[in-house]
């Protein structure tokens, strides 16, 4: 990877559960001033809290440019309703939306639902996979331009634009088509934390970013290699996944020496390599990685979020931009557009073209 190649940096807004969505949006804006690609907030059926998704649908009016990626369990949930709600917040958001696709593996996350008992892993990302490529298949379902909307006739639907889906995966079926149109993106952001073997195989399948968690910029090039050469060997152009190293930050101590070589720093359970530091010494440990090809950015976890990601956006990002390494603006409007992602073509405008010239 080239020094030039564009660095993309991503940040976590949650934190303990709040019920009074100002704190999101301020934060939300605070990450679109500093220019970020798009803002996280995690989601569990495991702890309690206002559903992420409908939180980032309420913060997208408060925002123009920040993508919005809220974690969307594919567990216990259907993914005809999935593929839904994300098409929906990419329409209120404007073609900012995203979604980080996660599993619930514990017994007592079943319970709250009854409707079988929990699974291994392996099992859970399979599901959650073909949860991806149904909803792919779901917003492709709508061509664009299906909507007539001509009151004349009476016609709202152009009904050979609309596409049965058919899809069978190995937990549930999905016919189609949508009932939300085609959305601004064409396919809203597809997120997964490859941490996991299991997870894994399923970003290489079928995320636009995916997490990696690495003590070292040798790792983390690693693991990205290895996302990529899996991409290929999946018939998928490896330069459309984006590979970001996943780090949960404590600037509380302001410029004091960080844990040595990151990697021999304490590990937080569940939440990847910690870093403990100042907004410059982040932003050596950016431009060391950036610079030497490891990553294609960062999504950044502040372990106070009020107080951190103000120092990450005002102190990291202002150090970066300085060095000409990060952007000052968003290009783009959608959040694809600030990945560097193109708006992906129909399959069915494609297959219905295919059959009509053969």
């Amino acid at each position: 990877m080239s020094a030039t190649r564009p660095l993309h940096l991503a940040a976590e807004i949650g934190g303990p559960p709040r019920y009074d969505a100002r704190s999101h949006i301020a934060l939300a804006r605070l990450a679109e001033g500093g220019a970020l690609d798009f803002v996280t907030l995690n989601d569990s059926f495991a702890r309690p809290g206002p559903d992420a998704l409908a939180v980032l649908a309420h913060v997208a009016p408060a925002t123009t440019r920040i993508g919005l990626v809220p974690t969307v369990t594919t567990t216990h949930t259907e993914p005809f309703h999935v593929s839904s709600a994300v098409a929906t917040l990419d329409w209120v958001s404007k073609g900012r939306a995203g979604w980080q696709a996660d599993v619930s593996t514990t017994e007592a996350e079943a319970r709250l639902f009854g409707r079988r008992p929990a699974a291994p892993a392996s099992t859970l990302w399979q599901e959650a996979g073909e949860a991806a490529d149904a909803g792919a298949r779901l917003w492709d379902s709508w061509e664009d331009g299906a909507e007539i909307r001509d009151v004349a006739t009476g016609r709202f639907i152009d009904r050979d634009k609309l596409h049965y889906v058919d899809f069978e995966g190995s937990t549930f079926s999905v016919r189609g088509p949508a009932i939300v149109p085609r959305p601004p993106q064409g396919r809203p952001v597809t997120v997964i934390d490859a941490t996991s073997g299991p997870a894994r195989e399923a970003a290489a399948r079928h995320a636009d970013v995916a997490y990696v968690r690495a003590t070292s910029p040798e790792q983390a090039a690693a693991l990205r290699d290895e996302l990529r050469r899996s991409a290929a060997a999946h018939g998928r152009d490896p330069d459309s996944l984006r590979v970001l190293a996943a780090l949960t930050v404590d600037l509380g101590d302001a410029e004091t020496t960080p844990e040595p070589g990151l990697g021999s720093g304490p590990q937080l359970a569940g939440r990847g390599t910690y870093f403990r530091g100042g907004p410059v010494d982040l932003a050596e440990v950016i431009t060391q990685w950036h610079r030497g090809g490891a990553v294609d950015g960062f999504h950044l976890t502040p372990i106070t979020p009020e107080r951190d990601l103000e120092r990450i956006v005002n102190g990291t990002v202002a150090l970066l931009q300085h060095r000409s390494l990060f952007r000052t603006f968003h290009p783009g409007g959608t959040l694809r557009e600030h990945l560097g992602l193109g708006r992906p073509a129909n399959r069915y405008t494609l297959t219905s073209t295919s059959g009509a010239t053969s």
